[in-house]
Formats: C-alpha cells, structure tokens, sequence
C-alpha cells in the first residue's frame, strides 16, 4: 500500500524501504553465519561444511604417523 504518494508502506505503515535498507546494514544473515562457522569450523557444522573428512583423515596419518 502507498501511503501519501512517499515510499512503499505497509497497510500498519512500516516504511518497507526502511526495513530492507536496516536489514542490509544488518550484518550477515543465520544461514550466512552456519556456512562460514563450517568453512572456519565449529561444532555441529558438518552438514554445511564442503571439506573432504577423508582427505583430511589420509593427509593427517600421513603427516603423523602412529
């Protein structure tokens, strides 16, 4: 809905363009915070993570062996 010919409101007249701008000054999103604690690490994150746990497995009883 518009309201008085200035901006995109809602019909409760939250200013729409307001709160898309806040939002990306905001910071990263919950699922933007999941995929970098995977990529960085972090528990409970495997699922999102894109590294091969095998690989590193071989490469670390490789670099230290028993």
């Amino acid at each position: 809905m518009n309201n008085n010919g200035e901006g995109n409101f809602t019909s409760s007249g939250t200013d729409i363009d307001e709160v898309k701008r806040k939002n990306a000054e905001s910071g990263m999103s919950y699922n933007e915070v999941k995929a970098m604690l995977a990529r960085t690490g972090g528990q409970g994150t495997a699922m999102y993570s894109d590294t091969n746990s095998e690989e590193v497995k071989n490469k670390n009883q490789n670099q230290y062996p028993n």
